[in-house]
């Protein structure tokens, strides 16, 4: 196998990282939604919360993207 290719075929199982943050993404959201219309009145502190574990997921998103980055051009 060239060494281009094991590049590439790494690169993008480093991106499989991707996914998973997408369904945490989704989760998230998904529970903030129930919360705010189950309790209309604790969406403050809900809100607060959900963004910091949004930040959170993207972090790991990003972090997985940088690797796959670093993969194919270094």
């Amino acid at each position: 196998m060239e060494l281009a290719a094991a590049k590439m075929i790494g690169a993008g199982l480093a991106a499989i990282g991707v996914i998973g943050a997408g369904i945490g993404i989704g989760a998230i959201f998904a529970s903030f939604i129930q919360a705010v219309g189950r309790n209309p009145a604790a969406a403050g502190a809900v809100t607060q919360m959900t963004w910091i574990g949004f930040a959170l997921v993207e972090a790991i998103a990003l972090y997985a993207l940088v690797i796959a980055f670093m993969i194919m051009f270094v």
